[in-house]
């Protein structure tokens, strides 16, 4: 194929992303402009065969937990988190809102797909003994990714990402331009799974969210003392994706006067249903 059609071909894929990037503008809940060229639909289907595969490779590791007390307390805490995100969120009303409690003591993480697909792991518990005011920041934080669309933005991204790639290889030669192109969008894939700013959204849409449901606000900052008392022994898994600024302990206790006012008597949410996987 002569250069001539290579390059309007590149053309045309150009244009198409600049269609793509224009056509799919989004705003999220806090007014934070989002690109999202993923449905937030699509994002939830996706999610929701990534969890049922992730949850059958669980189960046959024998790695759910069953523990009647630790599946009434994810069950009690989530299931009023998501009382309050259903009513704020009611498009959320049909998710299918469920939990994995994973038994791995050595991992700290927690997460939330599109759609309400959750998992705990007990290193949670075990190495951070969390009060039920903290683990309530934490599965807040989680859900409030969910309840902005990140994992669409996420997967947005990186499709975006892909294209860029594709756009490039048509342009070009192989040249060696070409290549330490195409190698930056691809170290752009393998960033963070949500940006900064995704971060401080849920930060703050968690907090809302815990603080409506009847827990401490100010739990968020005694949660991220230690996380960093943690890390500093060693990383926690959950610090890879939900990176801690040193500023966050201050910015998240700088809202605490305000959570104060949404529920000053903490009065306790409904517990809405929520599937423990098993």
């Amino acid at each position: 194929m002569g250069r001539g059609k290579i390059i309007t071909r590149a053309k045309h894929s150009a244009i198409l992303a600049v269609w793509v990037l224009l056509s799919s503008c989004a705003v999220s809940p806090t007014g934070r402009p989002q690109f999202i060229i993923i449905s937030p639909d699509a994002a939830i289907i996706e999610s929701e065969a990534a969890y049922l595969d992730t949850v059958r490779q669980l189960n046959d590791e024998d790695k759910l937990v069953g523990d009647p007390l630790t599946v009434a307390r994810v069950a009690r805490i989530t299931g009023r988190l998501v009382s309050i995100a259903v009513s704020d969120f009611p498009t959320s009303a049909d998710w299918k809102w469920s939990v994995a409690i994973v038994d791995d003591t050595e991992t700290v993480n927690a997460w939330c797909m599109a759609g309400g697909r959750m998992a705990v792991y007990t290193g949670l518990f075990d190495q951070l003994e969390l009060t039920d005011d903290e683990f309530a920041q934490i599965m807040g934080h989680e859900i409030s990714h969910a309840l902005a669309n990140h994992t669409a933005e996420r997967m947005s991204r990186a499709m975006a990402t892909a294209a860029g790639v594709a756009v490039i290889g048509a342009a070009s030669d192989n040249s060696g331009a070409a290549v330490a192109g195409a190698a930056v969008l691809a170290n752009v894939a393998l960033t963070l799974p949500n940006s900064r700013e995704a971060e401080n959204e849920a930060d703050v849409m968690g907090m809302i969210v815990a603080t409506k449901a009847g827990y401490d606000p100010e739990a968020a900052v005694t949660l991220w003392q230690k996380m960093g008392d943690l890390s500093d022994e060693r990383p926690a898994e959950f610090l890879s994706t939900h990176p801690a600024p040193e500023n966050r302990q201050a910015a998240l206790n700088a809202m605490i006067p305000r959570m104060l006012e949404i529920n000053p008597d903490r009065t306790k949410a409904p517990i809405h249903p929520v599937t423990i996987v098993q």
